[in-house]
């Protein structure tokens, strides 16, 4: 995939992943690069970033096998910047798929 196309979504990702349960950043990183090809070190400056605007929160947790994990919470800002980011990027979607239709690239 596009490296351009990956930055734009990292965020939306990171914030979206966290929308129903904390999680550390290992997990984070593991599951987004599941799905796009990624180093899994790309996603601990996004999640700082995050952190340091206000969008997360973190604690210590302890860890079965090893030590204790780092957990990000999404913050009520985190919430609204996640629904205002999801809003943005379906109208974009759509307009790029419309685009995509009309050329006829089946």
């Amino acid at each position: 995939m596009n490296i351009q196309f990956k930055k734009g979504a990292l965020d939306l990702c990171v914030l979206a992943l966290t929308a129903k349960e904390d999680r550390y950043g290992y997990e984070l990183a593991v599951m987004i690069s599941g799905k796009f090809d990624i180093a899994v070190g790309s996603v601990y400056p996004i999640l700082n970033r995050l952190t340091q605007e206000g969008y997360f929160t973190t604690y210590l947790q302890e860890s079965p096998g090893g030590p204790p994990r780092k957990y990000y919470r999404l913050s009520p800002e985190g919430r609204r910047k996640l629904f205002e980011m999801a809003e943005e990027w379906r109208t974009f979607t759509r307009a790029v798929n419309e685009w995509i239709e009309e050329g006829d690239l089946r």
